[in-house]
């Protein structure tokens, strides 16, 4: 029989274990994708945009064809990496770009997170190379989107199947928490919660106003 410890899973994500890769959340993309709604869309990425900036975990921002068709990616997600570069493509799997490869290579993380435009082709893509590669990839399911709610779903379980793990975006912030006696990024968790956590952010502000409340005490 095993011996229980009171320590983490080594599945699990912390700000130091992986890399994120957000692909594609550009406007072209957006107008056709049908699976998630465009106001959700654009929440849970500026969630996982603000949750990886604040516990500083090395985030790759890439577009496909920005200038020339499809669009500047969400504000949501380049006002929580200001004056960071973007990384345009003409290829749709971002595995296949060289400056993209270079970059992942140079943060050396064998474990990749993955959201973005459209779930079917610009994730799978570079979800099933990286698999192919030795990697270890997760996927955040709704902070991805695509022209059908078939499409997404297809999507999802081709990338499951072939190994990759699906997660929600607030489980990507909390998870990168993972214990509220860590005062150092309580604050910043909770206000991301707030601001972009839906109905549990709407509990936060009210324990925290009507009582005071606070995780952890």
């Amino acid at each position: 029989m095993p011996t229980a410890t009171p320590t983490p899973g080594k599945e699990l994500l912390d700000p130091d274990n992986h890399a994120l890769v957000l692909i594609d959340f550009q406007s072209q993309m957006a107008f056709a994708t049908s699976s998630i709604d465009a106001v959700q869309l654009r929440n849970n990425a500026a969630l996982v945009s603000r949750a990886a900036a604040g516990f500083q975990v090395p985030t790759i921002l890439t577009t496909v064809a920005e200038k020339s068709f499809s669009g500047p990616m969400f504000a949501e997600i380049t006002e929580a990496f200001p004056g960071q570069p973007m990384l345009d493509r003409t290829s749709m799997n971002t595995w296949e770009d060289a400056g993209v490869i270079a970059r992942v290579n140079e943060i050396g993380k064998s474990r990749i997170v993955f959201a973005g435009l459209w779930t079917s082709v610009c994730i799978v893509g570079p979800a099933l190379s990286a698999l192919d590669q030795g990697f270890e990839v997760f996927v955040i399911a709704d902070a991805c989107g695509d022209v059908s709610g078939e499409a997404h779903e297809r999507a999802l379980q081709r990338m499951i199947q072939a190994g990759a793990r699906p997660m929600t975006a607030l489980q990507y912030l909390l998870e990168l928490q993972r214990d509220w006696a860590r005062t150092g990024s309580y604050e910043m968790t909770t206000g991301i919660a707030k601001k972009f956590g839906g109905a549990y952010g709407l509990g936060i502000t009210y324990a925290k106003t009507m009582f005071g409340a606070s995780e952890g005490h």
